[in-house]
Parts: structure tokens; C-alpha cells; sequence
């Protein structure tokens, strides 16, 4: 029998056991593939944090130091919080889609394939916290955005272990989840982390493409694809742009190494399936969007978010690792960009393949 009440001026009466129970129930209802309760005490790698962050390992990711103190203590972020309900929700969507011809196509991100998580997921959210209203909590709501070390949390909860990439990793889930924290004043039963499975196992340092795990559990963002093809607004620096290969959203390379990844299960989310705007375009024809439509082609998905002259400087370096002397012409009405930025990233695209196609012919002769 369900103890989630009718709406009434009474806070009910009922165990911390009893609405742990109820809690898992609807949030597997809502979507979610794990529900697990952690104390909200300060998180296990807060130093380390601090640390990390004086290192300058984040790179332009200010947000980050700017919300240091309250992801070091999850009081300042709600006062008088007693459990942090850490829910996953899983995205894999199989592997990549191929298109028919040999052109130049890019690859994103996985998580990107479809709607942007973070509505979706606050939406459920949202659901929890009028459940736990119910019963006289005060909550506090994030889904990656907040000033919170989630995989901390996650990782006391027993959602995942901390994998040597540093994303979380589960044996059923694999690493292929997102997270969402509910901060509540309400007492729940904690539950137990899981222990560390990753051995002696590195594959997924050795598979970064740019080196950007520098030692197990160490992660300096300012090498990492991801961070260089959507929280980076500035130029790429050229060190970087071979490494990044044909990759324009995201990289998923430690991800696709993790052996733990065998047992993932396709997503019951539909919302997460790929769009094609995603999977199937040639790489030189996003260089066609204009503003408008490039909000009109990625409306809802989380690509948005670097707007259209961080996307087409990421298309642009691609082409120049990637493409050939079709893209040409794209490419030079890319440099001619009324953005700087594009036109500088076009420009060093157009001599890439240049250089590679002289090469070509010289092997020809």
C-alpha cells in the first residue's frame, strides 16, 4: 500500500525506513534507474577539490571556484539538509551511427545525441521534491549545474565507484548515467558505497587522446576534448586541434575504453535516442547554419549551449583533421566568417588539408 499522502495541512507520520521505500518505488517509476541515499556530510574529496582548483587544472570553468565553498559543504547550499537522494539515469543509445558515404562526418558525445538532460531530469526532480514536501521536507534540486561535488555524493550513496577517468562507474550501468541530487531536511537511511572494481585496469587513461588523465583519479581539464570543444569559449590552441581528431561535441574515448561498459542496456529514456541533426549531417554542411538556424536545428539539445561560433570552430578543426579537398569551399566561406573566431579556425582547417592533399599528390607522383 503506497504511504505518498493526498494533499492535506498534517505532515504525516511515517518512518524514515518506510519513506526511503516509497522514495526508490516512485523514482523508478518516474524513470530512474537508481535511487540512493548518502548523509549530506562535507564530501570525501573536498581538499582534493580545493587543491585541483588552486593547480589551475579547471581552466576557465570560474564557476567552479566560484561555487568552491558551498560544493566543500552542502550546508551553505541548503542549512539543516540531512540526506542527499542521488538519482541515475541511464543514456546509452548503442554505438555510433554511420552515414552511407565516405564524406567527412563528425562525432558528439553520446549524452548530446538527444534533449538536453538537464530539463528532462529537473522535471522528475521536481516530482520528488512535492513528494517529500508532503511529508515536511525542504529540498534543494541539481542536475549538474550546481554547487555540489554530485560524484561524491553519488559515489557515498553507492550509485558508482570512482573510476580512474574520475566519472563514476557502475557493473550494471556501466558509465553510461546521469546524475540529479535532491538535498532534503528530511532524515533517510543511508546506503553503503560500492567498492572500487577498476583494478589494475588503465584503459581509460591510455585511451585519452590528449592525455588529459594524468594519473588515476586526476583530471586536468584544460587538456580534456570535452573541455576544449564546449566549456572553452576562446580559441583552441593549436597543440590541441590534431588531437581532437573528428570529435565536435564531447568526447566519449574514456568512456568506450571501460571494459565495465560490456553490460550496458539501452536507455528506456526515448528522449535520449539520436536526432539525425546529431548522427547524420556531413560535417561541412553545419558550416551552412546561420544563427537562426542553428538555434532551429539544436533546439533542446544540450549542443546549444556553445551557441554557433563554438560549434562551427569545433567543426572547423575537424574538418581540417578529417576532411578533404571537397570541403574546401565550405570551409573558405567559413573564413570569411563575420566571427573571428570561426574565420581564424577555418582558416587553419584550409591548411591543414591543403598540406595533406599536397602530401597525396606527391606520394601519387
Amino acid at each position: 500500500m503506497s504511504v505518498i499522502p493526498e494533499t492535506t495541512n498534517t505532515v504525516p507520520q511515517i518512518s524514515g525506513d518506510e519513506l526511503k521505500k516509497e522514495l526508490v518505488g516512485y523514482a523508478r517509476k518516474l524513470g530512474f534507474d537508481s535511487c540512493r541515499v548518502a548523509d549530506c556530510a562535507v564530501p570525501l574529496h573536498a581538499d582534493e577539490f580545493r587543491n585541483w582548483l588552486r593547480e589551475g587544472a579547471a581552466g576557465e570553468m570560474n564557476y567552479m571556484e566560484r561555487g568552491e565553498e558551498k560544493r566543500c559543504d552542502p550546508q551553505k547550499v541548503l542549512a539543516g539538509a540531512r540526506s542527499v537522494i542521488v538519482l541515475a539515469l541511464n543514456y546509452w543509445q548503442g554505438g555510433h551511427s554511420k552515414t552511407q558515404n565516405n564524406e567527412a562526418t563528425g562525432r558528439i558525445a553520446r549524452y548530446a545525441w538527444g534533449d538536453d538532460y538537464h530539463e528532462l531530469i529537473k522535471a522528475k526532480l521536481k516530482k520528488i521534491d512535492n513528494l517529500l514536501r508532503e511529508f515536511g521536507g525542504t529540498q534543494k534540486l541539481y542536475v549538474d549545474t550546481g554547487p555540489i561535488l554530485e560524484r561524491d555524493h553519488a559515489a557515498q550513496a553507492g550509485i558508482g565507484w570512482h573510476g580512474k577517468s574520475t566519472m563514476l562507474i557502475d557493473r550494471r550501468l556501466g558509465t553510461w548515467f546521469f546524475l540529479g541530487e535532491v538535498l532534503t531536511t528530511i532524515e533517510l537511511p543511508p546506503d553503503s558505497p560500492q567498492r572500487d572494481r577498476c583494478g589494475t585496469c588503465e584503459r581509460c587513461i591510455t585511451a585519452c587522446p590528449t592525455g588529459a588523465i594524468t594519473a588515476p583519479h586526476r583530471l586536468d581539464a584544460r587538456r580534456c576534448i570535452s573541455y576544449l570543444t564546449i566549456e572553452l569559449k576562446g580559441a583552441i590552441p593549436l597543440e590541441f586541434r590534431p588531437l581532437i581528431g573528428n570529435r565536435i561535441f564531447g568526447c566519449d574515448d574514456c568512456l568506450d575504453a571501460c571494459p565495465w561498459n560490456r553490460f550496458a542496456q539501452t536507455s528506456r529514456e526515448t528522449a535520449f535516442s539520436a536526432r539525425k541533426a546529431t548522427t547524420g549531417i556531413l560535417l561541412r554542411d553545419y558550416l551552412k547554419l546561420n544563427e537562426a538556424e542553428f538555434r532551429a536545428l539544436f533546439r533542446d539539445s544540450p549542443i546549444k549551449r556553445i551557441k554557433r561560433r563554438g560549434f562551427l570552430r569545433n567543426v572547423c578543426v575537424a574538418l581540417g583533421n578529417v576532411g578533404g579537398s571537397a570541403d574546401l569551399p565550405a570551409l573558405r566561406r567559413a573564413a570569411s566568417d563575420p566571427d573571428k573566431l570561426i574565420a581564424e579556425h577555418a582558416a587553419w582547417a584550409i591548411a591543414r588539408i591543403q598540406q595533406r592533399c599536397g602530401a597525396q599528390m606527391s606520394k601519387v607522383r
